[in-house]
């Protein structure tokens, strides 16, 4: 079985950051992609950011200039660090990989962390 495992979530003011961490974790597996995605409350989740194994990012217009996404393929982990953060980006972000285990692709998704930004 794949795990992953998020990290970095916690409250800030606005303007503030924070660096979310998500490694991926088992036995014989590969990673096509790694993302994050956010869901506030009552919304429904959303895409914020994805990486390539290549390295081609892509990010939601509402991020884009203050998150980076990154990774570290060595490590199976993927980053993303969030600056001049706002109010409306407070909702609890997943990690999502593109697994190959036991042959077959599928989704994996972490946890889940809080980030919430408040004065």
């Amino acid at each position: 079985q794949v795990r992953l495992v998020e990290s970095g979530g916690g409250s800030v003011q606005p303007g503030g950051s924070l660096r979310l961490s998500c490694a991926a974790s088992g036995r014989r597996f590969s990673i096509n992609g790694m993302g994050w995605y956010r869901q506030a409350p009552g919304e429904q989740r959303e895409l914020v950011a994805t990486i390539t194994t290549a390295g081609s990012t892509n990010y939601a217009g509402s991020v884009k200039g203050r998150f980076t996404i990154s990774g570290d393929r060595a490590k199976n982990t993927v980053y993303l660090q969030m600056n001049s953060l706002k109010p409306e980006d407070t909702a609890v972000y997943y990690c999502k990989a593109n697994v190959r285990y036991g042959g077959i692709w599928s989704d994996y998704w972490g946890q889940g962390t809080q980030v919430t930004v408040s004065s």
